[in-house]
Parts: C-alpha cells; structure tokens; sequence
C-alpha cells in the first residue's frame, strides 16, 4: 500500500512540474490509451480488495489495454472510421463497473465493523 501511495504521489510530482506536452494530433489516441491504463488500475484496486491482485497480471493488462486502444484509434482514424469509440465503450463500461465494486467492497467492510 506504501509503494502504491509513493507512486502516486512520485506521478503527481512528474506531472505537475516536468513540462512533457504532446501534438494535439496525438490527443485522441493519448486518450483513449489512458483511459484503458485508468481501467486497469481500477481493476487492480479491486483485485487487490478481493486478495486476488497478480502484478503480472497488472502490468501485462495496463500495457497491452493501453496499446491496443491506441492502435484501434491509430488505425480507426488512418481508415476515417471512429473505432475509438468501441476503446470508449468498452473501457468507460468496465471501469464503472469497477468502481461499482470496489464501491460495494468497501462499504461492506465499513458495515462489518
């Protein structure tokens, strides 16, 4: 929980003083590929409430999530189709239901104590 809390933490450092912008031709598939990362946190978190978290299982998932969405925007706008939406859809629906979740698991602890 320590290495997650300093993770963040680190991240929020980097991002708000290291001065990294992106061309806004890349804006769509950034994203869209981060939305995937934040799903996969997501999943991890809830993973982790139900002692069922395998960082292997993260780290492929984060990575592999968030290039394949990229690659289907990459490829939906080379072909002048917005298959970006599916990355939207299917991502957007996962982390909310993850939320949900992780949502439940908490307050059922809170009322077990």
């Amino acid at each position: 929980m320590i290495i997650a809390l300093f993770g963040i933490i680190l991240g929020l450092i980097i991002g708000l003083y290291l001065p990294i912008t992106f061309p806004t031709s890349y804006t769509l598939y950034l994203s869209v590929s981060i939305l995937a990362a934040v799903d996969s946190v997501f999943g991890a978190v809830r993973a982790s409430m139900e002692n069922k978290f395998d960082p292997i299982i993260f780290i492929t998932g984060f990575l592999g999530n968030a290039f394949i969405a990229g690659l289907l925007a990459y490829v939906g706008d080379r072909m002048g189709i917005p298959l970006y939406y599916a990355a939207i859809f299917a991502f957007g629906t996962r982390l909310f239901e993850n939320f949900a979740k992780i949502r439940r698991i908490f307050i059922n602890k809170i009322i077990k104590k």
